[in-house]
């Protein structure tokens, strides 16, 4: 499976608060994933 950001896919490493507003966004158009624990580089964590 290849992760590549997105208008639909957002990577992020760890959680933080501001993230709760990605998740409203794409609450707001057609959806999508925000996927904690992997970097932009594909690293798991």
């Amino acid at each position: 499976m290849e992760l590549i950001e997105s208008e639909i896919l957002e990577l992020k490493e760890n959680w933080h608060d501001v993230y709760l507003k990605t998740i409203c966004a794409f609450a707001n158009t057609r959806g999508g994933k925000l996927i904690i624990g992997i970097t932009d580089k594909k690293i798991l964590f």
